[in-house]
C-alpha cells in the first residue's frame, strides 16, 4: 500500500496535510503535517560580547518573549534570510558569518527547519521591521543570555539552541 497525502488547508505561511504513511516498523499511521517554508535565525554578537535580543510580542505565546532576530525563508537561502532579518529587525549588518547548524522546531507535527547563524563584525544600518512585528531591541552580555536560556527565562527554542551553540563556539560558557 503506497503512502498518500491530502492538503486540507493552505494559508499565508503554513499548509496542513493529512498523510497516510507506512512507518519503518510496517505500521500504517495517519499524520497531520504542518508545512512551513523554514526559517533562519542569527545570534549577533558585538565587540563587547553582547548579543542582540528582541523582546517580542507573540500573540500565540500569550505575551512577550526574548528571541534572536529570525524570519521565514520565503525562497531565499538560509544565509540570505539571516542577513536580511538582522538588517530589518536589528538594524545591523555583519562581516563575519558562521553556521551554527539547523534545528527541527517540532518534528512530530511541523515540517519547519530553522537554520542558525553566528554573526560578528557588526555595523549599524537602518532597521525596517514589518508592521506585524512588535518588539524592542536589547543588548545583553552573551553569558547573561546563556544563563537566562538555561534558567528558562528565554523559552523560544530556536533562540535557546542558537545561544548555547554560539556560546560554545565562542568559548563563552557561563
Amino acid at each position: 500500500m503506497s503512502d498518500s497525502s491530502r492538503r486540507i488547508y493552505t494559508g499565508r505561511v503554513v499548509t496542513l496535510d493529512v498523510s497516510e504513511v507506512t512507518l519503518p516498523n510496517g505500521h500504517r499511521a495517519t499524520l497531520e503535517i504542518v508545512g512551513h517554508p523554514g526559517g533562519a535565525a542569527v545570534v549577533a554578537v558585538n565587540a563587547a560580547d553582547e548579543v542582540c535580543l528582541l523582546h517580542q510580542y507573540r500573540h500565540v505565546a500569550g505575551g512577550w518573549l526574548w528571541e534572536i532576530p529570525a524570519g521565514k525563508l520565503d525562497g531565499k537561502t538560509p544565509e540570505a534570510t539571516a542577513r536580511a532579518e538582522l538588517a530589518e529587525e536589528a538594524g545591523l549588518t555583519a562581516t563575519e558569518w558562521q553556521s551554527l547548524g539547523r534545528i527541527h522546531s517540532s518534528p512530530g507535527v511541523f515540517g519547519e527547519v530553522v537554520h542558525l547563524f553566528l554573526a560578528r563584525g557588526l555595523a549599524a544600518v537602518t532597521a525596517a521591521p514589518e508592521r506585524e512585528e512588535v518588539f524592542e531591541v536589547r543588548w545583553v552580555p552573551l553569558k547573561t543570555a546563556v544563563a537566562r536560556a538555561l534558567a528558562g527565562e528565554i523559552s523560544d527554542a530556536k533562540s535557546v539552541v542558537a545561544l548555547l551553540r554560539a556560546a560554545d563556539r565562542l568559548g563563552a560558557r557561563r
